[in-house]
């Protein structure tokens, strides 16, 4: 018996032991859990635009559209679309045959009033003449005046009527404004056009401007000489410039404001009725930016971490954060962060809250 209560005596002296042992080992396993490295970023304000973007649509200062000023039968056209042409250049044909012969008929007509003119001109210095040698009365003399005053007029009337019927005669020849790119052509030869009837257009594709319409909701902020910056679908700048007009109407369909924004940049980059993306900048201030590569998101949620510091030892906090706009590679923080705080902007997928770190920069 004495052998088995030897033994259940040293039982609690094994546990002790191993408590002990436990108890030391403890620590060890702390002093191996060492701070992370990580690079930090001081927040500090950049200016940052408040802005919205809105379609915008790039039109010519210089931008016709071509109708008759006569009806007829297209007999030619002369271009194509996207010809490039120049001030007075023939671009189409209307039948002028009927006015020809107005403007010949005219100018039989005239013909017939100058032979009246002339020789009532040669009767009335002859009666001029013969008055003055006491031969015809003044009657006569003052007949043969107001036949020659009437003829002149009349003679001077055909000529100002065949003259006009020459210049119609013009219209029937279609001819390029000014110099530019010639757009669709919906009319073909044989065609019958009017008036009304749109032949084709011609653009000067310089001196363009951008056609912005401005929610109301807007209205009080538009001012002339806000910035607007021009992108292109891909969110690439093409231009800054400036709102140089403002509309005093809003437009019923759109419930919107017109303004227009000079644009200037190559014509290979932009041509008349191109849509374009314009951002209006109302207002540029100082605001707190963190890089992209700083912000994690969970849930839809952004947050970055910061690095904390508490009696010298810096631990990681996770601090949810109120993104704005992109601004370059950095984010607009709009909440969560102020200037002075340190940034973690590497190894954040190793990052746990409260996680002891060594800022290196």
């Amino acid at each position: 018996m004495r052998p088995l209560r030897i033994c259940i005596a040293l039982i609690p002296l094994a546990l002790s032991l191993a408590i002990t042992a436990c108890r030391e080992a403890k620590p060890a396993t702390q002093a191996a859990f060492h701070a992370l490295p990580v690079q930090t970023l001081t927040v500090t304000s950049s200016p940052v635009a408040t802005s919205d973007e809105y379609v915008a649509t790039i039109k010519s200062r210089r931008s016709a559209t071509l109708n008759p000023q006569v009806d007829g039968n297209l007999t030619e056209i002369l271009v194509h679309s996207g010809d490039r042409v120049k001030t007075g250049q023939t671009l189409m044909e209307i039948d002028p045959a009927r006015q020809k012969a107005t403007v010949q008929s005219q100018a039989a007509t005239e013909q017939q009033k100058l032979a009246v003119y002339q020789y009532n001109q040669t009767e009335v210095e002859r009666q001029r003449k013969l008055f003055a040698a006491g031969v015809t009365s003044r009657d006569t003399l003052d007949q043969a005046e107001q036949a020659f005053a009437n003829s002149k007029a009349d003679y001077e009337s055909s000529i100002a009527s065949r003259v006009t019927q020459e210049k119609q005669l013009g219209y029937y020849s279609i001819s390029a404004p000014f110099d530019g790119i010639v757009g669709d052509i919906p009319v073909h030869v044989g065609d019958y056009v009017s008036a009304t009837t749109m032949l084709t257009t011609v653009d000067e594709n310089r001196d363009l401007e951008a056609y912005i319409y401005i929610p109301t909701e807007r209205g009080s902020l538009v001012r002339s000489g806000l910035a607007v910056d021009i992108l292109d679908n891909n969110e690439q700048l093409l231009e800054h410039t400036k709102i140089d007009f403002i509309s005093p109407q809003v437009d019923n369909q759109l419930q919107g404001i017109l303004v227009k924004a000079p644009v200037h940049s190559d014509q290979a980059m932009l041509r008349t009725a191109q849509l374009v993306k314009a951002r209006v900048v109302w207002s540029t201030n100082p605001t707190p930016v963190v890089p992209v590569l700083a912000v994690t998101r969970l849930g839809g949620q952004a947050f970055v971490y910061v690095a904390q510091d508490k009696g010298g030892k810096y631990f990681a906090q996770q601090l949810p954060v109120k993104l704005g706009d992109p601004v370059g590679n950095n984010y607009a923080v709009l909440g969560g962060l102020r200037n002075g705080d340190k940034v973690i902007v590497s190894g954040t997928q190793f990052l746990v809250d409260g996680m002891p770190v060594q800022p290196l920069g």
